[in-house]
């Protein structure tokens, strides 16, 4: 079953091992987000992956802005 995140973004567990993906493609929101801490342009993302949009990658920003307003619990592992 997939579901749909954020615009452009899906989850479903046959594809990629459940990782958010774009549009249910193989690339996934965590692969776009490293070419851009990496100082990648949003134009050289695009080149290197001709089936994406230009509203993929705000999407991928989008989704991970998301991720930035949930509260987390750091626990130690002994």
């Amino acid at each position: 079953m997939e579901y749909k995140i954020i615009d452009r973004i899906t989850i479903d567990p046959a594809i990629c091992n459940g990782k958010p993906v774009i549009r249910g493609k193989r690339i996934t929101a965590q692969t776009i987000m490293e070419f851009l801490a990496a100082g990648e342009s949003k134009e050289s993302i695009l080149k290197q992956y001709p089936s994406l949009e230009s509203e993929d990658i705000d999407a991928v920003l989008k989704f991970a802005a998301s991720m930035m307003e949930h509260n987390y619990t750091v626990k130690q592992m002994v």
